[in-house]
């Protein structure tokens, strides 16, 4: 407990007291932020503001994690490690993509291809990784069964020819990784919405961590009676402490995200944490349970997919004035701080839905 609040507190004073030397740094590197010209014309305004922030986070992050395990005398944890390596490893193909936009001075990066190739290069890396490492109990970070609020009896690697069921694991971990990266990426559009919205996500996996810590099977001081009711889940406490270090960069990030924004995230920041959110959920094992906690992002997604596809079958009609669905609103003349509190809201609502979830389904047991 003592090292998971090191970490959270370690994290956000980095980003709340660092984050303006960062600011000042990239302003004399010219990493400005460069607008779509087909975008909202209220977001000219904000042409040239510092971008790349997620390298900010990415720095916090690891210095809370490190620093708190050092201190308290914890060993590091593989799970913690992963979760960290595909933070950085996104976060990488993300810098690559916003240093091309500031290096040639355009809104465009790296194409489509080339960075879902990027993600998906990073994401068979960590799939393999995650199913070895087995501990004294043979239990690796993550298992090969798709999984709910804890693994379900769809197991790839019994239901499908030897061989054939790792590929298909390392394919649904491409899946999951694109699509909850890509979707962070998306909903970063305006001033404070993907930050404050990967707090309520990535925050939920600080209170999962830890109640399956507790509800761990492999817990010596785990109730007799409560045996039917625990967690395979590999270094639970350690996902915790990996989560509340994300949590506290973003909270301090999100003082100076906020509207009117000094420094952004860019692909750096939004593809990292929709890493460290897809490595949270697969590692804990409740995958599935991710499209309720990040249901904000799945909203904002879903929306971009139905628009594109609605337009290229009607040839250039649309269902929504804009997409992301955020610049929707903003075209139909809301302001933009309002836009993202109630976008907060609405992600708060199915965090809480999703963590009700898991905590009822351990009660029905």
């Amino acid at each position: 407990m003592i090292t998971l609040l090191m970490a959270g507190s370690i994290s956000m004073v980095f980003t709340l007291f660092l984050t303006p030397l960062f600011i000042r740094l990239f302003k004399r590197l010219a990493w400005g932020q460069f607008i779509n010209v087909d975008g909202p014309k209220s977001h000219h305004v904000k042409r040239g503001t510092p971008t790349m922030g997620g390298i900010v986070l990415i720095f916090a992050t690891l210095l809370g994690y490190f620093i708190a395990v050092a201190v308290t005398n914890r060993p590091l944890s593989i799970s913690a490690l992963l979760v960290l390596f595909l933070m950085v490893g996104l976060g990488i193909v993300g810098f690559i993509d916003d240093f091309i936009k500031t290096h040639r001075r355009r809104s465009l990066g790296l194409g489509p291809i080339a960075k879902l190739i990027g993600q998906g290069i990073v994401a068979i890396a960590f799939a393999v990784l995650a199913i070895n490492f087995p501990n004294k109990d043979n239990l690796t970070p993550a298992s090969t069964a798709v999984s709910w609020v804890r693994d379900t009896r769809i197991n790839f690697d019994l239901i499908m020819p030897v061989g054939l069921g790792v590929l298909c694991f390392i394919l649904w971990v491409i899946l999951i990784v694109m699509a909850t990266s890509n979707g962070v990426n998306l909903t970063d559009g305006l001033d404070g919405l993907a930050p404050g919205s990967s707090i309520l996500a990535i925050g939920a996996f600080v209170f999962i961590g830890f109640w399956q810590s507790n509800q761990s099977c492999f817990n010596p001081l785990l109730d007799p009676n409560t045996i039917a009711k625990c967690y395979y889940v590999r270094d639970p406490l350690d996902l915790a402490i990996i989560a509340a270090a994300v949590v506290g960069a973003l909270v301090g990030f999100l003082w100076w995200n906020t509207n009117p924004a000094k420094i952004f995230l860019g692909d750096t920041g939004s593809l990292a944490l929709g890493g460290a959110l897809a490595a949270l959920a697969i590692l804990s094992r409740t995958e599935l349970l991710l499209v309720l906690i990040g249901g904000i992002f799945v909203i904002v997604a879903g929306q971009v997919v139905i628009q594109l596809t609605y337009f290229r079958l009607t040839h250039g009609k649309r269902i929504w004035l804009a997409s992301p669905l955020h610049h929707h609103f903003e075209v139909k003349g809301w302001a933009e701080v309002t836009i993202v509190v109630r976008f907060w809201i609405i992600a708060g609502l199915l965090v809480a839905a999703g963590v009700g979830t898991f905590y009822l389904e351990w009660i029905s047991r």
